[in-house]
């Protein structure tokens, strides 16, 4: 386990952030199916996004709302990951949490085709 983060400033933390942050992208998707499948979807996505007839804006929500799916997953990720740490029995709680990470990886799943046709039929 890495020391915390906690006393140290500036460039150091900054440093030492991105560090902890590529490792989080990293166990996400050697531990994480549902990371990989969005990640792929992302990278056929967003070319597509950037390519469209759109307005510099129109593609920018595009790309966003893409980028938006694999924060929500990484987030949902976290939650069951610490679910499970506290303990893997059933539990109305730990169900409830989980099924709600899932609804909002599920809203941002829908946000972008929602996203794209106000975008592109505008």
């Amino acid at each position: 386990m890495k020391p915390t983060q906690k006393g140290k400033r500036g460039l150091t933390r900054l440093w030492n952030a991105v560090f902890y942050s590529l490792d989080g992208f990293s166990a996400a998707f050697r531990h994480e199916d549902a990371f990989r499948q969005e990640v792929l979807a992302a990278l056929i996505l967003i070319p597509i996004a950037v390519h469209t007839p759109a307005s510099g804006p129109g593609k920018a929500i595009m790309v966003a709302s893409v980028l938006l799916v694999l924060v929500v997953e990484l987030l949902n990720s976290a939650i069951e990951a610490v679910t499970d740490r506290i303990s893997l029995e059933d539990h109305v709680l730990a169900k409830r949490a989980k099924d709600m990470g899932s609804a909002a990886v599920m809203l941002a799943v829908i946000n972008v085709p929602v996203v794209w046709l106000l975008v592109l039929l505008a």
